[in-house]
């Protein structure tokens, strides 16, 4: 009778040394696919940053649409005779982001930069 129960023992401790090492080996699977999940967040960031950084082309239908052109002294007066001089995207309400950048996020260009010193049809007085 000795002989199973040593028989248990040895297969208890096997049994227990097989959960320390699986549960070792799960904690390091977790550890890695928290990594690889980060490494595709931060790949993730850096597209959107990428998309972020793109500017306003002029000639893109929303651009045409809006009248938007990155130097406001540009502006067709005629075409958009609400334009007032001294308005510009830096005085205005849609734009977004740290003031000194050249470029900044517009909420009327989702995902693009436009010129500080631009203007389009959409602008709105800062509050």
């Amino acid at each position: 009778m000795s002989n199973s129960g040593h028989g248990r023992r040895t297969s208890r401790r096997t049994l227990l040394r097989g959960l320390a090492l699986g549960a070792a080996g799960a904690a390091l699977g977790a550890g890695a696919a928290i990594g690889a999940g980060a490494a595709i967040g931060a790949r993730g960031a850096r597209a959107a940053e990428a998309a972020q950084t793109s500017k306003v082309d002029v000639h893109d239908p929303q651009a045409v649409a809006l009248g938007y052109v990155e130097n406001a002294s540009q502006v067709d007066t005629k075409k958009y005779p609400q334009y007032a001089p001294g308005s510009d995207c830096d005085n205005c309400l849609q734009l977004q982001g740290k003031p000194g950048n050249n470029y900044r996020p517009c909420t009327l260009f989702s995902g693009k930069l436009v010129a500080v010193a631009g203007w389009c049809s959409g602008w709105t007085a800062e509050m």
